[in-house]
């Protein structure tokens, strides 16, 4: 029988301008740790903006998302335009603030946001197929802009202004500890608070194990 395939989508490499590291190398660790088969991916972008970790302060660097992201993945990663859906069981997408500027323009357009075109794409189609899709952290707002029409359950914790954007896409918000998960069973959507709320990596890795596990439970 062949390994259980799962998409992981990346948005850079750190939390102030890209992917949070702990929440994808959990994600990774959890699938390595079920037996399952991942493929990390990215769009070929430019970030939105650069953000030197040590000073908070934004930097005039250019850096390319895929490229970043290629950090946390050791070089194995793909670009998300060569990546087919169809040869995917499931999508999991970490947070970090790159999920908000880089996957989509939340982080500076607020309510007003639009999605990356691919990222859109791969995620409508991944959702035709009926693939379980997990959200972690902020990314839970890509989810509520593409699908909130079908009023899919997000959580990105108890943040209130956020959850009311969530809701104003159509999605449903649910208020949840870092170390739970909100499960939409209906439509295979897991999403878990980690760093929206911390306040460290073991309550964050509880409820991305949890995330991980759900996900994979709802492959057919």
């Amino acid at each position: 029988m062949s390994k259980k395939k799962v998409g992981v989508i990346l948005s850079g490499c750190g939390f102030k301008d890209g992917t949070e590291i702990h929440e994808a190398v959990f994600t990774l660790l959890f699938l390595d740790k079920e037996g399952v088969e991942y493929i990390c991916m990215a769009p070929d972008v430019e970030q939105t903006f650069v953000v030197n970790h040590l000073t908070g302060e934004r930097t005039n660097e250019k850096r390319n998302v895929l490229v970043e992201s290629a950090r946390i993945a050791r070089g194995n990663i793909k670009n998300i335009k060569d990546v087919n859906p169809e040869e995917l069981d499931a999508v999991i997408l970490p947070g970090g603030f790159g999920a908000a500027l880089n996957l989509c323009s939340f982080g500076t357009e607020g309510k007003n946001m639009s999605v990356n075109p691919e990222i859109e794409r791969f995620i409508k189609k991944s959702h035709s197929l009926g693939k379980p899709l997990g959200f972690i952290c902020i990314s839970p707002v890509i989810a509520a802009k593409v699908l909130g029409n079908e009023h899919v359950k997000l959580t990105i914790g108890n943040d209130k202004a956020t959850a009311e954007v969530i809701e104003s896409f159509g999605a449903k918000h649910e208020n949840k500890n870092t170390d739970d998960i909100s499960v939409d069973e209906k439509y295979k959507v897991v999403s878990t608070p980690a760093y929206m709320l911390g306040p460290g990596p073991k309550d964050v890795a509880n409820g991305i194990e949890k995330l991980v596990k759900k996900v994979l439970s709802l492959i057919k």
